[in-house]
């Protein structure tokens, strides 16, 4: 007999050899519909392998996963479903494999992508590598989850943290890829901050004594002192959670991870530019902001106060400020000594009322000159 004859014997007998329960065997795709796919196997009847015996994720499309051609390996379920076919499982040559995979992938601390399938107590089911793994609630997210749900459908790279094949048990983590990530963008953040650098941040959270920014991943603390030029009781009198704000890196400690902000630097120092504001001689309106022994300390804007001396309050003898004054009051005032450089003002209200007695016919303002007719006529 020739070879060619016996090799055509061979494959008849082969075709005629039912396939073993539990045996995987290699064919090759004929059709796929969304409810099945046939393969040939090389025996008498074509294998079909249902939908559900695909994959473990129920959601996804026989079309996306094979064509017509392919040659794929499938496990053998039983010899006829009813209806003269045999009936395969590619899902079941999948776990095994998948589960050598995940067991790889732990062992190498590598990450693995999973997409979330189900809630369920305590966490979510989610399919990597073809396998059903779990990822408890509290892997989810570095922050804590309300809503399990949302997590559902979405597909995300997860940390393999626990494998017990034969218990068919495989722990996932989400979380532990965050805080790598994060770990690794603080990093980055911290080797590109300078001291003077002006980047943008976020209010994150307002405490007492000051604010935290996001600075892209890491928090950064403003002190109330830093905030504004000036006075402030509580940094909310200023600031809302969610604004974003300009600030500069005033300090930073690498190894404690702690970094000093000021927003106030940011802006224009109020005695920096205070002659291109205020002249001697010109009336300004300002806000009593302390009372002391000797006098007034009125703030004119924030972090510029002027001092309004006892004798510059009222043409009467008074014994201390407050007989005339309180804390809040808004008051007119004239500049009558400004100095730079020692971060002094000089005001008074005496002199504003001298004028009105010397019958001054102008005297001049921080916007247009004002005559003393205009000011009787009001009054």
């Amino acid at each position: 007999m020739s070879n060619e004859m016996e090799n055509f014997l061979e494959e008849i007998d082969k075709s005629m050899r039912a396939p073993r329960k539990g045996e995987v065997v290699t064919g090759t795709v004929l059709h796929v519909t969304n409810d099945d796919i046939a393969v040939n196997i090389g025996y008498k009847s074509d294998g079909i392998i249902p939908r559900n015996e695909l994959s473990y994720d129920g959601s996804v499309n026989p079309n996306e996963i094979v064509k017509p051609g392919d040659e794929i390996k499938v496990y053998v379920i039983k010899n006829d479903d009813g209806d003269g076919n045999v009936l395969l499982s590619k899902k079941r040559v999948d776990i095994q494999k998948g589960w050598d995979d995940l067991e790889k992938i732990k062992e190498s601390e590598s990450l693995v992508e999973a997409k979330a399938t189900e809630a369920v107590r305590g966490g979510v089911v989610a399919i990597a590598r073809n396998i059903r793994c779990f990822i408890p609630a509290s892997q989810l997210s570095d922050r804590y989850v309300d809503n399990l749900n949302e997590y559902i459908g979405k597909t995300f790279t997860v940390k393999v943290i626990e494998i017990i094949r034969d218990k068919n048990r495989a722990i996932l983590s989400r979380k532990a890829v965050i805080e790598e990530e994060n770990r690794a963008r603080k990093q980055e953040i911290y080797n590109s901050l300078e001291k003077g650098q002006v980047i943008k941040g976020t209010v994150r959270q307002i405490t007492n004594f000051g604010a935290f920014i996001d600075i892209g991943g890491v928090d950064g603390l403003v002190h109330i002192s830093e905030i504004s030029w000036g006075r402030l009781k509580h940094p909310s009198d200023i600031l809302t959670v969610g604004d974003e704000v300009t600030v500069e890196v005033i300090d930073f400690d690498r190894d404690k991870q702690k970094i000093s902000l000021s927003i106030k630097n940011t802006t224009t120092a109020p005695w920096s530019n205070v002659e291109e504001s205020y002249n001697v001689g010109s009336i300004v309106e300002g806000k009593v902001v302390r009372l002391a022994d000797f006098g007034a300390f009125i703030e004119l804007k924030p972090g510029l106060d002027g001092l309004l001396h006892i004798s510059q309050i009222s043409k009467e003898h008074i014994a201390k400020p407050s007989d005339k004054l309180e804390v809040g009051e808004t008051v007119q005032v004239k500049v009558i000594e400004i100095d730079p450089e020692k971060q002094r003002m000089s005001l008074s209200i005496t002199a504003i009322e001298e004028d009105k007695d010397n019958n001054f016919d102008e005297y001049t303002t921080n916007d247009d000159p004002v005559t003393i007719g205009d000011i009787l006529k009001n009054e």
